[in-house]
């Protein structure tokens, strides 16, 4: 999404760059994983680490990795190398990005066989997330992770407003009225405001709550917007309830936010679970919890890493199996990358003994099979124009510049020009 974690958005490209040195060889004949992605902050240090374990360990193969900037840029640089046929052996995509990216044209399909003899198979992952993966009969992408919208919560002030149980859990709680409930009392102990909230970009929150009033988006064809008036309406009016009531921000972007729990003004965030290491380094008493239920259904929003293979014009045989070997060792040593607050998608480390002691970072895992994609379009997707047209109608919402239904009047204008617009790619 544009202008959200700055932190994440650095760009690593000196960094990978002296990787790329350590994984080359002198000698000829080795074969070549050349790797795109779009990892800054916190997560690319996390990925450099990882890279270099496996660039040790795999002396037979010339690797390099590349960080290129997040969202729009890196998607355009990507698309224009797999166009040219000219692309690296292996590229980060969002899942809500890949149906868009015109997969059967940009990407060449997983090999599956070489999967399967590399270690992974279908069944190690959850049948919906793997299923996603799957275009026209074709494996097109390997997923590595989910990251949801989830609930962070500092222990001491939720303690005090009384509601934390006896694991010193925050307690659950369902339906409108307890939520609310729950959130008044967050307010009245910190004497500010109940949770932080990006209220100038609300998609994931408006997305997540919608998702729960089971909305539909797109009509099955994905030719059609069939939002539901009334439930995109109640999910608004909501938002608009807790900023009326100061239970969140009038007005905060994604930096006001990430500090607003920091530094205690807020006793809960909801947020992608990606900031659980600055709250970490800033040694904040915090836990993490799946977002609540407040609707209907278990819905949030949220999205997965995958790695495709970018189309090459002439993919060579050796640097392929090497590069299906490289996603295999990746997905098996996920456990680090799940630190960052990612939930691995690859289930044998989801099972694993030290994931489950990962704390907070397992606390949420429950929400994986229900992690609800943004809807697919060529124009969706992190960092995508849909998302950016939800800020630009959504924003007002909170500060009460806008009404819920003049918001979704503009929105639904927007997103039907650019459904009438055709794919770029």
């Amino acid at each position: 999404m544009t202008n959200v974690r700055p932190r994440r958005r650095a760009v690593l490209g000196g960094m990978l760059g002296a990787l790329a040195l350590t994984g080359c060889g002198a000698l000829g004949g080795k074969p070549r994983v050349r790797e795109w992605n779009l990892f800054g902050g916190g997560d690319g240090a996390r990925l450099l680490q990882i890279h270099q374990q496996y660039v040790a360990e795999h002396p037979d193969v010339r690797f390099s990795a590349t960080t290129l900037a997040w969202g729009p840029p890196f998607y355009t640089k990507l698309a224009m190398s797999a166009t040219g046929g000219r692309a690296p052996e292996v590229a980060t995509m969002h899942m809500s990005r890949l149906k868009g990216f015109s997969p059967t044209t940009m990407l060449d399909p997983i090999p599956v066989d070489l999967l399967t003899a590399a270690g992974v198979h279908e069944s190690d992952f959850l049948p919906a997330t793997w299923n996603r993966c799957v275009i026209d009969g074709k494996l097109y992408a390997v997923p590595l992770d989910q990251h949801p919208f989830v609930l962070y919560y500092n222990l001491e002030i939720c303690k005090k407003a009384g509601l934390l149980g006896p694991d010193n859990k925050i307690k659950t709680v369902k339906g409108v009225t307890a939520f609310l409930d729950m959130l008044r009392a967050v307010k009245e102990t910190t004497g500010k405001y109940a949770v932080s909230v990006d209220t100038t970009s609300p998609w994931r929150l408006w997305y997540t709550l919608y998702g729960q009033l089971q909305g539909e988006f797109f009509s099955p064809d994905g030719k059609e917007l069939v939002i539901d008036d009334a439930k995109a309406l109640e999910a608004l009016d909501l938002i608009a309830k807790l900023a009326s009531e100061g239970l969140t921000p009038r007005s905060a972007n994604y930096a006001a936010l990430v500090a607003q729990f920091t530094n205690g003004e807020a006793g809960m965030s909801f947020n992608g679970e990606w900031e659980v290491t600055t709250y970490q380094t800033a040694k904040l008493p915090f836990s993490m919890a799946p977002f609540p239920v407040v609707y209907d259904v278990p819905k949030f929003q949220g999205d997965s890493h995958t790695f495709v293979l970018p189309h090459q014009a002439h993919r060579n045989a050796d640097d392929t199996k090497a590069t299906i070997e490289y996603i295999a060792w990746m997905l098996k040593h996920s456990v680090g990358w799940a630190a960052g607050g990612h939930i691995p998608a690859y289930q044998p480390v989801v099972k694993s003994t030290e994931y489950l002691n990962l704390k907070p970072q397992a606390e949420y895992r429950s929400v994986a099979p229900n992690v609800l994609y943004d809807p697919d379009a060529w124009f969706s997707g992190s960092g995508s124009q849909l998302e950016n047209e939800s800020a630009a109608a959504f924003s007002g919402i909170a500060t009460g510049q806008a009404t819920a239904k003049g918001a979704l009047a503009q929105f639904k204008a927007a997103i039907q020009k650019l459904l009438d617009t055709p794919s770029p790619v």
